[in-house]
């Protein structure tokens, strides 16, 4: 699951926990695991929903100041399924030698 330069932050501090995403067809999967800057970003839950469903305050849960800038980044394919992901950061586990 790949997210913008300026949401990577979020998503590694806690701060942004779901994504709206436009696709023709789902690209994650419930308990997928997906890299993310030497994590990972573990997929709680996805469901579709209606553009409708695309609020303010959703937008600003994904990162964004509101719903235009989450679209302009949502809708950069050929997909019209809007889909709703929940999800959390697991931070790099320790090396052995670190410890």
């Amino acid at each position: 699951m790949m997210f913008a330069k300026q949401l990577r932050e979020g998503v590694r501090d806690g701060r942004i926990t779901c994504s709206v995403r436009i696709w023709t067809r789902p690209h994650v999967k419930v308990g997928g695991r997906y890299s993310l800057e030497g994590g990972y970003v573990v997929v709680d839950a996805i469901r579709p929903i209606a553009l409708g469903d695309v609020t303010g305050d959703l937008a600003r849960r994904s990162g964004f100041a509101g719903v235009v800038d989450l679209l302009k980044t949502a809708r950069h394919g050929s997909g019209s399924n809007i889909y709703f992901v929940e999800f959390h950061y697991e931070p790099p586990a320790e090396s052995p030698e670190a410890t």
